[in-house]
């Protein structure tokens, strides 16, 4: 029988692990790297224990203090570890068809979310010929669920008291967007995106940067992927949204049948993300 010393030991273990992973999820948000202050502010911790941390986490090659900006980067191993992680999911070869497809037919930045949790995580990329482009989105980059084109479509079909559990809770579930997406707005895009099919980010996030989403479905028909595009707001007017929302629904019809198929293999639990 274990102990209260032996039991203290173990919670704490865990926190460790967990504040460690935070803060690599805060790092690997921006390509450019995050501040001290910066991860302080965001992880809600006190100074000394990130600093800790993020010195722990570079020993081991999982972070990189760039000295020239003085910011917190992603280390050699992340990259390591994810591309033998890599190996095991078929996001790659699913959604990079669909994501050159839409890329070439709309000349916009295309990308494929996951879901997590409550959170959307931006996984691919492939950047559109128009030489002006939105860079709110990239890689890594998380958002709340029902914030930004992925976040919407994916909430928008899910049922309605999951939904509400989330708007009833939305300043803490939107934090730092919850200013920018008011819960009435929230709730009336939600409302547009199940009519349309398609979801529509018109700027919130950033002024005069725009998107639009479509959900991808799993073998239960619940969203648990979503492919979006981004622009300036002059290439996503009205008169453009319905060409726009067409080619994202065709290309998300398409993917939910093969990730239905891919389903059952290896790997499929991790894909679909923790829901």
């Amino acid at each position: 029988m274990k102990s209260f010393q032996e039991d203290a030991v173990v919670v704490q273990g865990a926190q460790v692990v967990g504040r460690a992973a935070l803060l690599l999820r805060l790092v690997g948000r921006k390509p450019e790297g995050t501040s001290l202050a910066g991860l302080v502010r965001e992880s809600g911790l006190t100074r000394p224990t990130v600093h800790r941390l993020l010195t722990s986490l570079a020993a081991e090659g999982l972070l990189e203090h760039d000295s020239a900006s003085g910011k917190w980067v992603l280390g050699p191993e992340i990259f390591l570890l994810g591309s033998v992680a890599a190996a095991r999911f078929p996001m790659e070869d699913i959604a990079r068809p669909a994501l050159r497809r839409l890329a070439a037919e709309t000349g916009e930045s295309a990308f494929f979310s996951i879901r997590r949790g409550n959170e959307t995580v931006c996984v691919l990329r492939e950047e559109g010929s128009f030489p002006v482009r939105s860079f709110v989105l990239h890689e890594g980059v998380r958002f709340p669920l029902g914030v930004a084109s992925a976040g919407t479509a994916i909430m928008a079909f899910l049922p309605p008291d999951e939904q509400e559990s989330l708007l009833n809770d939305w300043p803490s579930h939107a934090g730092e967007f919850a200013v920018g997406h008011p819960a009435d707005v929230v709730r009336e895009n939600l409302a547009q995106t199940r009519l349309a099919g398609y979801s529509v980010n018109p700027g919130l996030i950033l002024e005069g940067s725009w998107g639009m989403g479509a959900a991808v479905f799993d073998q239960q028909g619940r969203p648990a992927w979503a492919l979006s595009l981004t622009g300036i707001e002059p290439r996503f007017r009205p008169d453009r949204q319905a060409f726009l929302g067409k080619l994202l629904l065709e290309e998300a019809h398409r993917m939910s049948a093969r990730l239905q198929g891919a389903s059952s293999g290896p790997g499929a639990s991790e894909l679909a993300g923790n829901r």
